[in-house]
């Protein structure tokens, strides 16, 4: 597992990323302690669906993330349509129409880079399915300030090219199906 205690999850996906998600969300309990904050790549121009979708599924609550809210546990966010995702010290969460990111906004790499800042160690970084690199970098950065790394097994994925993106970044990511995921991500919050 890891030495640390983990304060906040990020999770980033792409193609394939709905399906993926249904198979982790839905499954964790009301009473998960911590912010699950997400970027998935949707298109610029429309509203995301995506939090009507799993609110419907989940036992969380799932919402779209707002400019300068504080990330409260055990609540589901969604990086809202043309808009990066940040996280600030002190764990508030920060909007910006920055330039796009590896032709992304909102780009994993920019929620993944500014979580570890703001909580190095006690962070974890999940890397689903998806069809570009966007998040390779963000998890590297997450591991190099010591939180914990999880990838998706590219062999699983729906979409392999971002998950063995993310293990050429960061090759000590624990690789693991959407079950061990899921396994994981109950297991973050014991304290065996």
């Amino acid at each position: 597992m890891t030495p640390n205690p983990v304060e906040a999850v990020v999770i980033g996906a792409s193609a394939g990323a709905v399906q993926a998600l249904l198979e982790i969300l839905p499954a964790l309990p009301e009473t998960y302690p911590l912010p699950i904050l997400i970027v998935v790549h949707i298109p610029p121009d429309r509203a995301s669906a995506l939090p009507d979708l799993f609110a419907a599924r989940c036992r969380l609550p799932v919402k779209e993330a707002e400019d300068k809210e504080i990330a409260l546990p055990g609540v589901v966010y969604f990086a809202p349509a043309d808009y990066h995702l940040l996280v600030e010290s002190g764990g508030s969460l920060a909007l910006s129409v920055d330039d796009p990111v590896n032709y992304s906004r909102p780009a994993i790499d920019v929620l993944f880079e500014s979580a570890a800042d703001a909580f190095g160690a006690a962070l974890a970084g999940i890397v689903l399915t998806g069809a570009n690199h966007d998040g390779a970098a963000g998890l590297k950065a997450i591991a190099e300030a010591g939180g914990l790394a999880i990838v998706e097994d590219p062999a699983s994925a729906a979409s392999a090219a971002l998950p063995a993106a993310a293990l050429a970044a960061c090759p000590t990511a624990m690789v693991l199906d959407l079950p061990g995921i899921l396994d994981i991500m109950q297991r973050l919050t014991s304290h065996e």
